[in-house]
């Protein structure tokens, strides 16, 4: 076993498809669809492509471990704290409805009116002739939310950080951030052509360092992390990247994906939570599929900068449809919920401090948990981590595994999402089920 802890992800990836090649259930793979299309050496052959050989790779995996694809299961109804599928209920982490709002009946009724209203797309970009007055009461609420002069909505989260980042810096810049931030801020990085470099997370002192190497090299430079990371549920000592962007004059953006409507004590985010001035940060980005129960992106700063995205970012504005009447309504009325029902981001912090303790007291591994809407079981061990999957699924509580390589295989994972609703019966009979399982499905 030591000899294994030795080795690297690659070389425990290639140990695992070894082991499981000399298993007795390996016969049960002819009867895999993925499996069955073999590669024919044609580069026009999508059979060749990487992508789809990993996916083979993983159906063999899930077929071996006599395990069901954990991936595409169908919701029969709104996912909320409780969902459904195959006519069965589960006790649902699985999507990060925060604060219950997706299938609220005012929020729905607001998707319903905008149709009846404005009909289902509003048919053009923004700029041209795709402007509705929905538009821009959400984005000033959005801009409250987030203590700053204007908003601006956009259609997609992960389009979003890609193209304001594209569009924002270049290649006379310097863009450095978080290890561990989300794939969209990588791709809008590299779209820009500025030069890239990635402290270790939440390393303050590190990031320091760096920019004191490479800051003079560079016209402008801006800084990346998230207000909580998805992965681990963390938090950034955002205070100390405020102290270091105005000691080294850069630019400094927050991703608050998972901390608005979470964190702070009006679930405003991460201003609200370390009580500073929304201007302190140049650059808020935040999604509205998550607490604003809807679909879609948004940047919240200074009145120039969202001036210059709305009529010259082309991936953001420019050359791309306004979001639709239903979303941009139902994002508006989520948000104006917050903004009169704080009580729900509490509920969920108390719910997740609840999920923690019960997690610590039966000795399961959080990793860097903080209380948010966001906390991992790390397992190490991917294996081990689908099994427990399973077991929970078939206990009736839904969860997903988090395996690599999107993450280290020192660091797999069951990704816990809580939401408001949650009740704590609920919290305490899943970590009670987890617990047990571990106890019965880890190796000795």
């Amino acid at each position: 076993m030591d000899k294994v802890k030795d080795l690297s992800d690659v070389e425990k990836r290639l140990l695992l498809k070894q082991l499981l090649s000399r298993n007795e259930k390996k016969a049960a793979q002819l009867l895999n669809p993925l499996k069955a299309t073999q590669a024919s050496n044609d580069p026009t052959s999508f059979n060749d492509f990487s992508g789809f050989k990993m996916l083979q790779e993983q159906a063999e995996i899930f077929q071996t471990l006599a395990l069901k694809n954990p991936y595409f299961c169908t919701h029969e109804g709104i996912s909320d704290h409780v969902t459904a599928f195959e006519g069965r209920k589960y006790i649902n982490y699985s999507g990060y409805n925060y604060l219950g709002l997706s299938g609220h009946p005012e929020v729905s009724a607001a998707a319903k009116n905008a149709i009846d209203h404005y009909g289902t797309s509003v048919s053009a970009s923004r700029i041209v002739s795709g402007e509705i007055p929905l538009h821009a009461e959400l984005e000033q609420v959005l801009a409250e939310i987030h203590d700053t002069e204007a908003a601006v909505a956009l259609v997609s989260g992960y389009a979003t950080n890609v193209s304001v980042i594209s569009h924002l810096f270049g290649a006379k810049d310097l863009i450095l951030h978080d290890a561990l931030i989300h794939n969209s801020v990588i791709t809008g990085c590299i779209l820009s052509g500025a030069k890239r470099l990635v402290f270790p997370h939440n390393d303050w002192e590190a990031l320091d360092q760096m920019l004191k190497e490479n800051r003079h090299n560079h016209e402008r430079v801006l800084i990346i992390i998230e207000g909580v990371y998805s992965m681990d549920g963390d938090i950034p000592d955002l205070p100390r990247f405020i102290e270091i962007k105005k000691q080294h004059q850069c630019l400094l953006m927050v991703d608050e994906a998972h901390a608005a409507g979470v964190i702070g004590p009006r679930g405003y985010g991460s201003h609200d939570h370390f009580g500073i001035k929304g201007s302190d940060v140049d650059i808020w980005m935040g999604t509205l599929s998550k607490s604003f129960a809807s679909c879609g992106g948004y940047i919240c700063g200074s009145r120039a900068l969202i001036e210059n995205l709305k009529y010259n970012a082309a991936g953001a504005i420019l050359f791309s449809v306004g979001i639709s009447p239903a979303n941009t309504a139902a994002a508006l009325a989520a948000a104006r919920i917050l903004q009169r029902e704080p009580e729900r981001a509490a509920r969920l912090r108390a719910r997740s401090k609840l999920f923690i303790e019960r997690a610590q007291a039966n000795q399961l591994d959080i990793g860097d948990a903080s209380g948010t809407g966001v906390i991992p079981i790390i397992t190490g061990n991917s294996v081990l981590c689908l099994k427990l999957g399973q077991y929970l699924s078939d206990a009736g509580i839904y969860v997903h595994p988090i395996l690599y390589p999107a993450v280290s295989e020192s660091a797999a994972r069951l990704r816990f999402f809580i939401t408001c609703n949650l009740t704590e019966d609920e919290v305490i009979h899943t970590v009670d089920t987890l617990a047990a399982a571990m106890h019965k499905l880890e190796p000795n």
